[in-house]
């Protein structure tokens, strides 16, 4: 199984198609919020199992502000993040994990990827594929891939695109 996860990506919907473009065929598609346009258009460019959740800025996009469900044998709990203020740290998301039995928790929201595989939980940000954060400025995205054996691996990726790239190297 192969699943792409994406955060951030506020109404640049381009970026969102390139990066399914870009990673081929996935099985899910997970958005962690800030859409801000086109949630259907999102939805119609993954053609495959897809959540999404809504975001601080997503005014008026009606999507829930969290999900869960299953990835394998894994419970799997998604949210933005900012109700949960990681921008001070990933602690009260958690121990909210841990409270409640789930094994990967996801959250956008700080524009910065992270990846932190505990022996209680996972929890992962992509980063953002439209304005990142962290040093050096880096567009990143998420795979999870679950083998035969059903063990999860993780690797950020980058949004690659010439125009970007090109107008990144004068900066």
């Amino acid at each position: 199984m192969r699943i792409l996860v994406i955060s951030d990506s506020h109404g640049k919907n381009d970026d969102v198609k390139q990066v399914i473009e870009q990673v081929g065929e996935i099985d899910m598609f997970i958005h962690l919020g800030d859409i801000e346009r086109g949630p259907d258009y999102i939805k119609g460019l993954a053609e495959c199992e897809t959540h999404m959740i809504a975001g601080n800025n997503d005014y008026d996009i009606d999507l829930p502000a969290n999900d869960s469900f299953m990835i394998a044998d894994k419970k799997v709990f998604i949210t933005h993040g900012h109700m949960f203020y990681v921008g001070y740290g990933v602690e009260q998301l958690r121990q909210y994990a841990l409270d409640n039995g789930y094994d990967i928790v996801m959250y956008g929201h700080t524009h910065v990827p992270f990846l932190d595989i505990g022996k209680d939980v996972t929890i992962l940000n992509p980063g953002s594929i439209s304005y990142p954060r962290q040093d050096g400025r880096k567009h990143t995205f998420m795979i999870i891939e679950v083998d035969s054996k059903g063990e999860f691996h993780y690797s950020h990726g980058l949004l690659k695109s010439s125009l970007r790239d090109m107008y990144e190297s004068f900066f």
